[in-house]
Protein backbone atom coordinates (compact mmCIF):
# COMPACT_ATOMS: atom_id res chain seq x y z
CA UNK A 1 0.00 0.00 0.00
CA UNK A 2 0.99 3.71 -1.12
CA UNK A 3 1.28 5.91 1.92
CA UNK A 4 -1.22 8.29 2.66
CA UNK A 5 -0.96 12.39 2.04
CA UNK A 6 -3.41 14.35 2.55
CA UNK A 7 -3.40 18.25 0.98
CA UNK A 8 -5.86 20.05 2.65
CA UNK A 9 -6.98 22.85 0.42
CA UNK A 10 -6.82 24.13 -2.81
CA UNK A 11 -2.97 23.66 -4.47
CA UNK A 12 -1.26 23.97 -7.95
CA UNK A 13 -1.87 20.49 -9.91
CA UNK A 14 1.68 20.79 -11.55
CA UNK A 15 2.50 19.99 -7.67
CA UNK A 16 -0.06 17.21 -7.22
CA UNK A 17 1.35 15.89 -10.35
CA UNK A 18 4.82 15.60 -8.80
CA UNK A 19 3.55 13.39 -6.06
CA UNK A 20 0.74 11.15 -7.09
CA UNK A 21 2.78 8.44 -8.36
CA UNK A 22 4.81 7.93 -4.92
CA UNK A 23 1.28 8.35 -3.01
CA UNK A 24 -2.28 7.62 -2.37
CA UNK A 25 -3.11 11.42 -2.78
CA UNK A 26 -6.18 12.86 -1.22
CA UNK A 27 -6.82 16.09 -2.06
CA UNK A 28 -9.46 18.54 -0.61
CA UNK A 29 -9.61 20.70 -4.34
CA UNK A 30 -12.36 23.54 -2.74
CA UNK A 31 -11.93 26.79 -0.96
CA UNK A 32 -13.74 25.24 2.26
CA UNK A 33 -11.41 24.93 5.21
CA UNK A 34 -11.40 21.20 6.80
CA UNK A 35 -13.46 21.65 10.52
CA UNK A 36 -10.85 20.55 13.49
CA UNK A 37 -13.33 17.03 13.37
CA UNK A 38 -12.20 16.91 9.56
CA UNK A 39 -8.48 17.39 10.61
CA UNK A 40 -8.37 14.48 13.39
CA UNK A 41 -9.59 12.31 10.57
CA UNK A 42 -7.28 13.64 8.25
CA UNK A 43 -3.98 13.29 10.64
CA UNK A 44 -5.30 9.26 11.56
CA UNK A 45 -5.40 8.56 8.18
CA UNK A 46 -2.32 10.32 6.77
CA UNK A 47 1.43 9.55 6.96
CA UNK A 48 1.80 13.45 5.53
CA UNK A 49 -0.38 16.59 6.21
CA UNK A 50 0.17 19.14 3.80
CA UNK A 51 -1.75 21.87 5.73
CA UNK A 52 -2.28 25.72 5.25
CA UNK A 53 -2.27 28.95 7.86
CA UNK A 54 -5.95 28.48 8.03
CA UNK A 55 -5.41 25.08 9.85
CA UNK A 56 -5.27 24.84 13.29
CA UNK A 57 -2.91 22.18 14.14
CA UNK A 58 -3.17 21.57 17.65
CA UNK A 59 -2.28 18.73 20.03
CA UNK A 60 -5.60 17.07 19.81
CA UNK A 61 -5.39 17.01 16.54
CA UNK A 62 -1.41 16.11 16.24
CA UNK A 63 -2.13 12.82 18.81
CA UNK A 64 -4.43 11.39 15.97
CA UNK A 65 -1.43 10.93 13.78
CA UNK A 66 -0.39 7.70 14.75
CA UNK A 67 1.41 7.21 11.30
CA UNK A 68 1.70 10.60 11.27
CA UNK A 69 5.60 11.73 10.03
CA UNK A 70 5.39 15.33 8.44
CA UNK A 71 3.05 18.06 8.46
CA UNK A 72 4.23 20.05 5.47
CA UNK A 73 2.73 23.65 6.15
CA UNK A 74 2.06 25.06 2.48
CA UNK A 75 3.55 29.49 3.50
CA UNK A 76 6.33 30.41 5.46
CA UNK A 77 4.48 30.75 8.73
CA UNK A 78 4.04 27.61 11.02
CA UNK A 79 2.35 29.81 14.15
CA UNK A 80 -0.92 27.55 13.26
CA UNK A 81 1.05 24.49 14.07
CA UNK A 82 1.83 22.97 17.79
CA UNK A 83 5.63 22.28 17.00
CA UNK A 84 6.71 21.37 20.50
CA UNK A 85 3.73 18.88 20.51
CA UNK A 86 5.01 17.55 16.92
CA UNK A 87 8.24 17.16 18.16
CA UNK A 88 7.98 15.76 20.97
CA UNK A 89 5.83 13.10 19.00
CA UNK A 90 8.90 13.10 16.18
CA UNK A 91 6.71 14.33 13.53
CA UNK A 92 8.44 16.54 11.37
CA UNK A 93 7.35 20.38 10.41
CA UNK A 94 8.26 21.97 7.30
CA UNK A 95 7.46 25.17 6.07
CA UNK A 96 8.38 27.40 2.46
CA UNK A 97 11.01 29.78 3.64
CA UNK A 98 13.28 31.37 0.97
CA UNK A 99 10.31 32.19 -2.02
CA UNK A 100 8.03 34.41 -0.98
CA UNK A 101 9.92 37.28 -0.03
CA UNK A 102 10.51 39.45 -3.22
CA UNK A 103 6.38 38.45 -3.83
CA UNK A 104 5.60 40.19 -0.41
CA UNK A 105 8.01 42.75 -0.73
CA UNK A 106 6.32 43.45 -3.89
CA UNK A 107 2.86 43.88 -1.92
CA UNK A 108 4.25 45.95 0.52
CA UNK A 109 4.93 48.81 -1.72
CA UNK A 110 1.41 48.38 -3.38
CA UNK A 111 0.19 49.18 0.09
CA UNK A 112 2.94 51.34 1.30
CA UNK A 113 1.84 53.44 -2.44
CA UNK A 114 -1.78 52.99 -2.57
CA UNK A 115 -2.21 54.32 1.22
CA UNK A 116 0.01 56.98 0.97
CA UNK A 117 -2.33 57.90 -2.28
CA UNK A 118 -5.34 57.09 -1.75
CA UNK A 119 -5.96 54.73 -4.46
CA UNK A 120 -8.59 52.17 -2.76
CA UNK A 121 -10.95 55.19 -2.17
CA UNK A 122 -9.97 57.18 -5.10
CA UNK A 123 -11.08 53.98 -7.18
CA UNK A 124 -13.92 53.07 -5.34
CA UNK A 125 -14.99 57.18 -5.95
CA UNK A 126 -14.77 56.41 -9.73
CA UNK A 127 -16.51 53.43 -9.96
CA UNK A 128 -19.36 55.06 -8.33
CA UNK A 129 -19.54 57.61 -11.19
CA UNK A 130 -18.75 60.30 -8.57
CA UNK A 131 -16.20 61.73 -10.42
CA UNK A 132 -16.66 65.16 -12.24
CA UNK A 133 -13.60 66.47 -12.95
CA UNK A 134 -10.22 67.55 -11.55
CA UNK A 135 -10.18 69.29 -8.25
CA UNK A 136 -7.58 70.90 -6.84
CA UNK A 137 -8.01 69.23 -3.31
CA UNK A 138 -9.47 65.67 -4.06
CA UNK A 139 -8.17 62.93 -2.71
CA UNK A 140 -4.82 64.84 -1.12
CA UNK A 141 -2.41 62.09 -0.17
CA UNK A 142 1.56 61.89 0.97
CA UNK A 143 4.62 61.55 -1.05
CA UNK A 144 6.75 58.64 -0.91
CA UNK A 145 9.67 59.95 -2.62
CA UNK A 146 12.66 61.23 -0.73
CA UNK A 147 11.01 60.46 2.64
CA UNK A 148 11.99 58.12 5.75
CA UNK A 149 11.03 54.42 5.83
CA UNK A 150 11.01 52.13 9.03
CA UNK A 151 11.53 48.34 8.39
CA UNK A 152 10.68 46.71 11.68
CA UNK A 153 12.25 43.22 10.90
CA UNK A 154 14.68 43.09 8.41
CA UNK A 155 15.14 39.98 7.70
CA UNK A 156 14.51 38.23 4.12
CA UNK A 157 11.61 40.40 3.16
CA UNK A 158 12.29 43.41 5.19
CA UNK A 159 15.65 43.79 3.53
CA UNK A 160 13.40 43.04 -0.25
CA UNK A 161 11.67 45.82 0.95
CA UNK A 162 14.45 47.96 1.84
CA UNK A 163 16.31 46.99 -0.71
CA UNK A 164 13.59 48.81 -3.13
CA UNK A 165 13.57 52.13 -0.92
CA UNK A 166 16.51 53.31 -3.05
CA UNK A 167 14.41 54.19 -6.72
CA UNK A 168 12.48 56.23 -4.12
CA UNK A 169 15.54 57.87 -2.97
CA UNK A 170 14.17 57.00 0.63
CA UNK A 171 16.32 57.09 4.10
CA UNK A 172 16.04 53.81 5.97
CA UNK A 173 15.79 52.68 9.63
CA UNK A 174 15.50 49.61 10.64
CA UNK A 175 15.16 47.74 14.21
CA UNK A 176 16.29 43.59 14.13
CA UNK A 177 16.83 41.45 16.91
CA UNK A 178 20.69 41.51 15.48
CA UNK A 179 22.03 43.99 13.81
CA UNK A 180 23.16 43.25 10.34
CA UNK A 181 26.57 43.58 9.32
CA UNK A 182 28.13 47.00 7.79
CA UNK A 183 28.31 44.82 4.30
CA UNK A 184 24.75 44.62 4.32
CA UNK A 185 23.57 47.98 5.99
CA UNK A 186 25.37 49.32 2.53
CA UNK A 187 24.09 47.64 0.13
CA UNK A 188 20.42 48.59 1.62
CA UNK A 189 21.55 51.85 2.47
CA UNK A 190 20.15 51.24 5.91
CA UNK A 191 20.59 52.88 9.56
CA UNK A 192 20.58 50.15 12.53
CA UNK A 193 17.99 52.21 14.90
CA UNK A 194 15.51 51.46 17.96
CA UNK A 195 12.13 50.51 17.87
CA UNK A 196 11.33 54.08 19.43
CA UNK A 197 13.44 56.35 17.67
CA UNK A 198 11.99 54.43 14.14
CA UNK A 199 8.53 54.93 15.16
CA UNK A 200 9.33 58.71 15.77
CA UNK A 201 11.33 59.25 12.87
CA UNK A 202 9.77 57.35 9.94
CA UNK A 203 6.97 58.54 7.37
CA UNK A 204 6.55 55.08 6.61
CA UNK A 205 6.38 52.11 9.24
CA UNK A 206 6.30 48.35 8.11
CA UNK A 207 6.85 45.59 9.88
CA UNK A 208 7.98 42.10 8.80
CA UNK A 209 9.04 40.52 12.16
CA UNK A 210 7.91 36.71 13.36
CA UNK A 211 5.29 36.07 15.61
CA UNK A 212 7.26 35.03 19.03
CA UNK A 213 6.54 35.09 22.50
CA UNK A 214 8.91 38.71 22.11
CA UNK A 215 7.03 40.29 19.28
CA UNK A 216 3.77 39.39 20.07
CA UNK A 217 1.57 42.41 20.66
CA UNK A 218 5.22 44.56 20.46
CA UNK A 219 3.01 47.43 18.10
CA UNK A 220 0.35 48.73 20.42
CA UNK A 221 -0.68 52.12 21.01
CA UNK A 222 2.04 53.59 23.23
CA UNK A 223 4.01 52.76 19.91
CA UNK A 224 1.71 54.16 17.54
CA UNK A 225 1.48 57.29 19.35
CA UNK A 226 5.17 57.86 18.95
CA UNK A 227 4.57 58.00 14.99
CA UNK A 228 4.18 61.01 13.12
CA UNK A 229 0.85 62.39 12.59
CA UNK A 230 1.37 62.35 8.69
CA UNK A 231 3.01 58.81 8.54
CA UNK A 232 1.79 55.62 7.55
CA UNK A 233 1.63 51.92 9.27
CA UNK A 234 1.95 48.68 6.81
CA UNK A 235 1.81 45.50 8.22
CA UNK A 236 2.50 42.31 6.32
CA UNK A 237 3.84 40.10 9.28
CA UNK A 238 1.61 38.30 11.46
CA UNK A 239 -1.34 39.34 12.91
CA UNK A 240 -0.32 39.52 16.51
CA UNK A 241 2.29 41.03 16.01
CA UNK A 242 -0.16 44.75 16.15
CA UNK A 243 -2.73 45.44 18.00
CA UNK A 244 -5.63 45.95 15.71
CA UNK A 245 -8.07 47.48 18.20
CA UNK A 246 -5.42 50.09 18.96
CA UNK A 247 -4.83 50.78 15.21
CA UNK A 248 -8.33 51.56 15.14
CA UNK A 249 -8.32 53.93 17.47
CA UNK A 250 -5.24 55.72 16.64
CA UNK A 251 -6.99 56.06 12.92
CA UNK A 252 -10.00 57.60 14.20
CA UNK A 253 -8.84 60.06 16.12
CA UNK A 254 -6.35 61.06 13.05
CA UNK A 255 -3.28 60.39 15.23
CA UNK A 256 -1.60 58.65 11.95
CA UNK A 257 -2.38 59.64 8.36
CA UNK A 258 -3.38 56.09 7.39
CA UNK A 259 -2.59 52.12 7.37
CA UNK A 260 -2.56 48.96 5.69
CA UNK A 261 -3.05 45.31 6.69
CA UNK A 262 -2.71 42.27 5.10
CA UNK A 263 -3.14 39.86 8.07
CA UNK A 264 -5.25 40.67 11.23
CA UNK A 265 -5.39 39.92 15.09
CA UNK A 266 -7.90 37.07 14.88
CA UNK A 267 -7.75 36.33 11.36
CA UNK A 268 -10.08 36.40 9.44
CA UNK A 269 -12.35 37.98 11.61
CA UNK A 270 -11.81 41.88 11.65
CA UNK A 271 -11.82 43.64 14.04
CA UNK A 272 -14.96 46.21 14.75
CA UNK A 273 -14.50 49.66 13.05
CA UNK A 274 -12.32 48.97 10.40
CA UNK A 275 -14.60 48.57 7.49
CA UNK A 276 -15.74 52.30 8.08
CA UNK A 277 -12.04 53.80 7.83
CA UNK A 278 -10.76 55.52 4.88
CA UNK A 279 -7.56 55.59 5.92
CA UNK A 280 -7.65 52.14 6.07
CA UNK A 281 -6.60 49.72 3.52
CA UNK A 282 -7.40 45.91 4.05
CA UNK A 283 -6.58 43.07 2.49
CA UNK A 284 -7.07 39.13 2.50
CA UNK A 285 -3.65 37.76 3.12
CA UNK A 286 -2.34 37.80 -0.25
CA UNK A 287 1.58 38.95 0.26
CA UNK A 288 2.79 35.37 -1.36
CA UNK A 289 -0.11 35.64 -3.87
CA UNK A 290 1.85 35.55 -7.48
CA UNK A 291 0.87 32.33 -9.55
CA UNK A 292 5.04 32.40 -9.66
CA UNK A 293 5.61 32.14 -5.75
CA UNK A 294 2.26 29.74 -5.08
CA UNK A 295 3.65 27.23 -7.45
CA UNK A 296 7.51 27.80 -6.33
CA UNK A 297 6.16 26.97 -2.72
CA UNK A 298 3.90 24.16 -3.69
CA UNK A 299 7.09 22.70 -5.31
CA UNK A 300 8.99 23.07 -2.45
CA UNK A 301 6.14 21.45 0.09
CA UNK A 302 6.24 18.41 -2.66
CA UNK A 303 10.40 18.24 -2.40
CA UNK A 304 9.69 18.32 1.71
CA UNK A 305 6.89 15.46 1.08
CA UNK A 306 9.00 13.31 -0.94
CA UNK A 307 12.04 13.73 1.28
CA UNK A 308 9.82 12.28 4.06
CA UNK A 309 8.29 9.02 2.11
CA UNK A 310 12.15 8.53 1.27
CA UNK A 311 13.04 8.11 5.03
CA UNK A 312 15.13 11.68 4.68
CA UNK A 313 14.42 15.14 6.89
CA UNK A 314 12.24 17.45 5.15
CA UNK A 315 14.45 20.50 3.73
CA UNK A 316 13.30 23.20 4.74
CA UNK A 317 12.45 21.66 8.44
CA UNK A 318 10.57 24.82 10.76
CA UNK A 319 13.57 26.51 12.93
CA UNK A 320 11.38 25.97 15.96
CA UNK A 321 11.14 22.13 15.34
CA UNK A 322 12.73 20.27 18.81
CA UNK A 323 13.04 23.49 20.35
Amino acid sequence: MKPVVTVTNLFPEKALEKLSPHCDLRTNQTEKTPSASDLEKIASESVVMVTYLSDRIDSGIIDKGLNLKLIANYGAGFNNIDVPHAAGRNIWVSNTPGVLHETTADLTWAMILGTARNIVPADRYTRENRFEGWAADMYLGGDVFGKTLGVVGCGEIGAAVARRAAGFNMRVLYCNRNRMSEEKERELNAECSSLDNLLKESDFVTVHVPLTEQTKYMIGKDQLLMMKPTAYFIHTARGKVVDDNALVEVLKEGKIAGAALDVYENEPALTEGMTQLENLMLLPHIGSASHETRNTMADLVADNVLDVLQDKPPRSLVPAWGK
